[in-house]
């Protein structure tokens, strides 16, 4: 299993920023170089718990799909996300809020497992992990810009 770990300080309060982080809507523009679009399920609107959303997107030029149900939550302070049906092995992503004082610090902690044996721990070792970290910055980046645009 692999664990990527992420701290985003966020200048918007955590209500807020735990809705963006549920917004289906927004996860679709957070995501637009991989062309990551909600297609079954729920695909709009903000997830709760027990939600399954069915996820389309381009990763490696394979078009792929990812299913996941929404785990856990406790608002605003944690929700969990795990896959279902999809490429990985085993996905779970937890998102933890902290606020205080009018910001927020959103933490990720998302583990993986690959399928393919020793197969899949290399390509995870040798791609994989850091692509995945690449795209979780890049996500979190610009939900971070969204939220303080919309506290001015």
């Amino acid at each position: 299993m692999t664990t990527i770990k992420l701290e985003t300080l966020i200048d918007a309060p955590i209500e807020e920023c735990f809705a963006l982080a549920r917004d289906i809507d927004l996860h679709q523009k957070t995501t637009e170089k991989s062309r990551e679009r909600a297609v079954a399920e729920k695909t709009s609107g903000l997830i709760e718990k027990g939600d399954f959303v069915t996820w389309e997107a381009v990763h490696f030029g394979i078009k792929q799909r990812l299913t996941v149900v929404i785990a856990e939550m406790n608002r605003p302070y944690h929700f969990r996300d795990k896959i279902t049906k999809g490429a990985l092995k085993a996905m779970r992503h937890n998102h933890y809020f902290e606020g205080e004082q009018g910001k927020t610090l959103m933490r990720d902690e998302f583990t993986y497992q690959t399928p393919f044996g020793i197969l899949g721990t290399i390509f995870d070792k040798l791609i994989l992990r850091s692509y995945m970290k690449k795209f979780l910055i890049e996500r979190n980046r610009i939900l971070k810009n969204i939220a303080e645009l919309k506290k001015e």
